[in-house]
């Protein structure tokens, strides 16, 4: 753990950052400022600037005049390739970026590591994709010699919006396919976790980004983020947080009728069927939803077990929890890190305390701790047995490392439970046989159905959800319709 500790003594020793607006460096305009501190032992790691409705305004200006400008003019070739040297230089710099994750928002170093696959897939699917952007030509019906055809064109100004709980993938999935495309960024980052956004930013400017193509505007999502959505120069919004926010943000960008992708919430089921592999399901189950500490959109939250072997998936989930190590995430050792906030952790344990008052049986963990002393943001694995489905914590996303074990007698009654709910980003199926798996994975309202496995995301595999947990896919080339516009052309030539 030393060589890590040092390094993190070194990286963040509580001075000013600074936010990017056409190139440069700058605090807000305000002047006013926000504490980044460690969610692990309370540590100021920097202070970040507080941006507000006039620095999104002018970041949206710069935007604007790059996409107008010598953005413009950047051929897919030069996107791809300039695509290509931020991916070499995001592994070159790859450990320095994790360990910023790991101090800025708890995610354990093992964890944001292990995450490299997925980032750099995705800058280079993109980059892949820079010079795969095609129309068509069609042919028409209409009288005379005409040749119709499309075109596919960037759509102007994207206004990305990006959570906490996983910064570095979650500026990559919305900044890569803008520039893909030939779009311009004006990027709001959470309050919580702004420190890799920013290291991120300057890695893009040094690799020869145009001036003004990326903006990074730090500050509060109710000032900033709000600013954002509303903004009549942005053409996109692309948010990825909670359901609620969601809707303000669909609200606020009727003002221009701006695209809008939302990926939101959700209280992901996970189903074990009889035959389930036990000695693949317990670990895999249990990490669905304690991975991140719980702090992630697609945590299996819900685990319908066959009552069959309920007794047995109880005991096995149990010993599974109490044998993850909770500390700091700079310790290689550590499984599950802090809680972003004190006001997270109050939210959760609020969820402890309502699991016990609506009947539910406390299995394991339930409580806050201190691994190593640590004055953090740390809860315990939990486990609550005997839920039922009405009860509050099988029903809302707590975001944190809670799970409900609910039993079922018949599959049908299962999938119909699991379905039960306004939300439908992922779901997973555990079984051995494949007729089942495929019956299952069909039926279930989701947009990413796991079988046997769970947390799997490729770049090339469109990601996103249903209902309440949002619209818009992110990966796949489904991900770049999201940033361009369609064109008609009609060419007489008689």
């Amino acid at each position: 753990m030393t060589g890590w500790a040092d390094r993190a003594a070194a990286m963040y020793d509580g001075s000013p950052r600074r936010m990017l607006v056409d190139g440069r460096w700058c605090d807000a305009l305000s002047g006013e400022t926000i504490e980044a501190r460690d969610p692990a032992d309370g540590r100021l790691l920097a202070t970040i600037p507080k941006g507000g409705a006039a620095d999104i305004d002018a970041a949206v200006t710069a935007a604007r005049r790059a996409f107008e400008g010598p953005w413009s003019r950047f051929t897919p070739f030069e996107r791809q390739a300039l695509l290509l040297r931020i991916a070499e230089r995001v592994e070159a710099e790859w450990q320095d970026l994790c360990l910023s994750d790991t101090l800025d928002m708890g995610m354990p170093i093992q964890r944001s590591l292990a995450n490299s696959r997925r980032v750099l897939g995705m800058l280079r699917f993109y980059a892949g994709q820079a010079v795969a952007i095609h129309g068509h030509t069609i042919a028409n019906s209409f009288p005379g010699e005409i040749v119709s055809m499309t075109v596919r064109e960037p759509l102007g100004v994207v206004g990305a919006i990006i959570p906490w709980n996983a910064p570095i993938a979650g500026s990559v999935w919305k900044v890569a396919p803008a520039l893909a495309t030939g779009c311009t960024v004006v990027l709001k980052p959470s309050e919580e976790a702004s420190l890799t956004v920013l290291k991120l930013a300057r890695i893009m400017q040094e690799c020869g980004l145009p001036d003004g193509v990326l903006n990074v505007v730090t500050g509060l999502g109710a000032d900033a983020g709000a600013a954002l959505a509303a903004h009549p120069g942005i053409d996109r919004i692309a948010f990825t947080g909670s359901t609620e926010t969601g809707r303000a943000i669909a609200r606020a960008a009727g003002g221009n009728i701006k695209r809008v992708s939302l990926e939101l919430g959700g209280k992901s089921p996970v189903i074990l069927c009889r035959d389930a592999d036990l000695d693949r399901a317990i670990p895999v189950a249990a990490m669905a939803v304690f991975a991140n500490s719980g702090q992630i959109c697609i945590a299996g939250s819900r685990l319908f077990v066959a009552r069959e072997i309920e007794d047995e998936v109880l005991s096995r989930l149990a010993d599974h929890a109490r044998g993850l190590r909770l500390g700091h995430g700079i310790d290689p050792e550590v499984d599950l890190g802090p809680l972003i906030s004190a006001r997270q952790a109050a939210r959760v344990e609020g969820y402890l305390q309502r699991g016990r008052d609506e009947g539910a049986r406390l299995l394991t963990g339930g409580a806050r701790a201190n691994p190593d002393g640590l004055a953090g943001h740390f809860i315990e694995p939990t486990i609550f047995a005997e839920v039922s489905d009405d009860m509050t914590i099988a029903r809302e996303e707590i975001f944190g490392p809670v799970l409900s074990v609910l039993p079922f007698d018949d599959l049908d009654d299962a999938v119909r439970r699991a379905n039960a709910t306004p939300y439908g980003l992922s779901a997973g199926v555990f079984t051995r046989h494949l007729g089942t798996a495929h019956k299952v994975a069909r039926r279930l309202r989701a947009g990413t159905v796991w079988v046997n496995m769970y947390h799997a995301i490729d770049p090339a595999i469109p990601f996103g959800g249903v209902r309440m947990s949002g619209h818009g896919r992110e990966g796949g080339t489904e991900h770049l319709d999201e940033f361009l516009d369609t064109k008609a052309i009609w060419i007489n030539t008689d």
